[in-house]
């Protein structure tokens, strides 16, 4: 344990109820910051702090001790205006105080629009942070307005650069004579592409014959990728945008892409009946799935046809249905392609890799943007044939690298962390699987406890636990294997429209076929979400437990791929949590319209603080707090991963089936609230509780719960205006009392 003297560097993370915490450098115990001591920082600030005191559970509280850096972050919010005073109220609450905007300030916005505040006076003990408006977005209620937040909230770059722009502008619109010279011309194979409905970039195309394969069958199957390094030379401008932001974001009804439109949707998309330039993984695959030889080489094609994975499944299902009669050309190619998948399976089965089937969602949005419904996205025949095809084409991407010895980027995945590892163990024996891992678990142990248990009720529960007890994969240039799909080595070679490191994967490929060297372009400096990932990647490495012999410390070179690795890894985490944070927002508004109503639901997970139950109508996801489940005391078994009440012993573990009622929305903190619907309870008596009417002998007390909830409720539904108000005529009194002498 730390001393109390002890001083840190670390970041603030603020938290929306006022108080925060200091994100340590080195990894250890995040340090509590109460309310006073976060009324001079903002949430994302570098401070250096000083351990003060420990509470009851030994958790260390600090106090900041200096600002070692304040980024130039941009502030998104409501403009407000009450009581004379003008504020900007922000979005993300976890910055815990709103800014105050000068009269002259405001630029062209009006009162409620959402606007971009760059701040001009940070706050201090005694006075607010001060800002002017720097770019107006429009109104709350504006089509695509919380993709406009999530991207300026996250720092996801959204607008090309005008250099960028005007590379792309002079591109050819067709494949020229001069790009054909040593390619090889496959415009004679019929390759095909398969993607979603949706799909408006096509990265890959296939085709599959029978070959044979040693003494026995198999087949030849070719994977072709759009060739994108062709058009995007190191260092030049395009490239530069490419790398800033690493990969393409996906929000419902938009996508941020990583590419200009013209080489996206056009030059580096296999459309069909066009030529493209690609590079082409040939493999020889054995009736086992293992993949025999292969060769990459750069190619010319022209896609046969344009396939969807719906198409594609009804065509697999039924050689001789309606969806075959109009391909009928194609579908011999679409059975040998599928013969060979199923020879893939075998030996991803043979490895021991994770299977898990999870269910993932698709939000449905009207041209208003707002949510029609939201379904599961089915994965049929179709998704995992081209899946299998890709894995295949990925792995011999990375042999191909590993064998020519060059340095390039490996997606690597590594096994459960020790404390994770006993975590499962208790876990597993808990429930009674009467199965574990070893101290080196393999990922055969995972699919083995996966296989052993999917009749069992609770399965759901269990396979939840195998998939949270992994680790998230990363881009890193020292391979150490994929744990999840049981490969020696793995890497993204498939997708260069859409991630920037497929596409250093391509100019690798193509530096060994021309018995050259890659050398990354000098890079820009890793930004805020980079120094985040590798704080997390360093307070992973345990010190060694004997004496290692002396290692060289690592070239400049390496350095460089790691530093590329760690920007790709964390720029994919801030795609994701972009992502993340509009599919909440857009739940939240959608389920601020079902206030009241009742579904079935199934426990997502168990915490100390109550249960998250996910809606089987709906897929939405919220929270029953402990309070909520009853007069008795629910106390947490992490082993099980469960809340158990010690009068009825009622248990509420993942996968436990519930009735909820949606009692609250709040939209500025992405969250929703349910309340425990009991069997038995009658629609008439539940309406008059939430009403605050007496029902039976505890009819008091449940009634003064359900007006508290209803008033919660409301507030929940106008929250930025109720909610500042008070704010606001506390701000006008500082301000007048204070005047600008009070700040520091």
């Amino acid at each position: 344990m730390s001393g109390l003297l002890d001083e840190v560097e670390g970041v603030i993370q603020g938290h929306r109820d006022g108080h925060g915490y200091v994100v340590r450098d080195d990894g250890e115990t995040d340090i509590y910051l109460p309310p006073n001591e976060m009324r001079a920082v903002l949430h994302k600030d570098r401070v250096r702090a000083r351990i003060v005191r420990h509470d009851r559970k030994g958790r260390p509280e600090g106090r900041v001790v200096e600002i070692v850096e304040r980024p130039p972050q941009p502030i998104i919010g409501r403009l407000l205006h009450e009581s004379g005073v003008w504020l900007v109220a922000p979005e993300d609450k976890r910055y815990g105080q709103d800014v105050l905007i000068p009269k002259g300030a405001t630029g062209t916005a009006k009162p409620g629009q959402v606007v971009v505040v760059e701040l001009t006076e940070p706050p201090s003990l005694y006075g607010q942070p001060v800002g002017r408006v720097k770019e107006v977005l429009g109104e709350i209620d504006d089509p695509g307005m919380e993709i406009e937040i999530a991207v300026r909230k996250y720092g996801v770059p959204h607008e090309f650069s005008e250099p960028c722009i005007a590379q792309a502008r002079v591109l050819a619109d067709k494949v020229q004579p001069k790009d054909r010279k040593h390619r090889v011309d496959l415009t004679d194979i019929p390759l095909v592409t398969i993607d979603g409905e949706d799909a408006r970039d096509f990265d890959d195309a296939v085709y599959c014959e029978p070959a044979k394969v040693g003494r026995g069958k198999g087949w030849r199957l070719l994977v072709a990728i759009a060739d994108v390094s062709h058009y995007v030379e190191t260092g030049a401008a395009i490239d530069v945008d490419a790398y800033d932001r690493a990969t393409s974001v996906y929000f419902p009804r938009r996508v941020i892409p990583m590419l200009p439109e013209k080489l996206s949707n056009g030059l580096c998309s296999l459309n069909p009946e066009v030529d493209r330039l690609c590079m082409v993984c040939d493999m020889l695959i054995a009736a086992t799935g293992e993949i025999q030889a292969y060769q990459f080489y750069p190619a010319v094609m022209w896609s046969h046809a344009r396939f969807t994975y719906t198409e594609v499944a009804a065509i697999l299902g039924n050689t001789r249905g309606p969806e075959a009669q109009r391909r009928k050309e194609r579908v011999g190619d679409l059975m040998n392609l599928h013969d060979a998948y199923r020879a893939l399976l075998k030996s991803r089965q043979a490895r021991g890799a994770v299977d898990f089937e999870t269910t993932e969602t698709q939000i449905v949005c009207d041209e208003n943007g707002r949510i029609e419904k939201i379904v599961p996205r089915t994965r049929n025949e179709a998704h995992r044939l081209i899946e299998e095809s890709m894995l295949a084409a990925n792995v011999c991407a990375a042999d191909f690298i590993q064998s020519g010895k060059h340095p390039g980027l490996y997606r690597v995945h590594e096994g459960p962390t020790p404390e994770k590892k006993e975590i499962l163990r208790n876990y597993l024996k808990a429930m009674g699987v009467g199965l574990s891992i070893s101290d080196e678990p393999m990922p055969g142990e995972f699919q083995k406890i996966a296989e052993a248990t999917k009749d069992r009720p609770d399965a759901q529960q269990i396979h939840t636990m195998l998939l949270r007890s992994m680790q998230q994969a990363i881009y890193t240039p020292i391979n150490s294997g994929h744990f999840g799909l049981a490969y020696d080595a793995y890497t993204h070679f498939t997708s260069p429209i859409r991630r920037y490191p497929d596409l250093l994967v391509h100019r690798v490929i193509k530096a060994i076929l021309a018995s050259g060297h890659y050398t990354l372009p000098t890079l820009p400096t890793p930004g805020e979400a980079h120094e985040k990932l590798a704080r997390r990647l360093a307070s992973r490495v345990a010190p060694p437990s004997h004496k290692l012999k002396k290692v060289a410390p690592p070239t400049k070179e390496t350095q460089a791929w790691e530093a590329a690795g760690l920007h790709c890894s964390a720029n994919e985490r801030r795609a994701d949590e972009a992502s993340r944070d509009v599919e909440a927002w857009l739940k939240c508004k959608y389920m601020r319209e079902h206030l009241g109503e009742e579904y079935g639901g199934v426990v997502s997970a168990a915490t100390t603080f109550g249960i998250f139950v996910t809606l089987d109508a709906l897929y939405v996801e919220g929270l029953v707090h402990i309070t909520e489940l009853g007069g008795e005391y629910f106390k947490f078994d992490e082993a099980r991963q469960e809340l158990r009440g010690e009068r009825t012993g009622i248990r509420y573990a993942i996968g436990s089936r519930v009735r909820v009622q949606v009692s609250r929305v709040d939209l500025d903190g992405r969250k929703i609230d349910f309340r425990l619907v009991r069997e038995g309870e009658e629609l008439e008596s539940r309406a008059m509780r939430d009403k605050g009417a007496s029902s039976g002998p505890s009819g008091k007390a449940a009634g003064k719960r359900a007006a508290a909830r209803s008033k919660t409720a409301k507030a929940g539904e106008h929250s930025p205006i109720q909610n500042l108000k008070a704010a606001v005529k506390k701000a006008a009194a500082s301000a007048k009392s204070k005047g600008r002498k009070g700040r520091r």
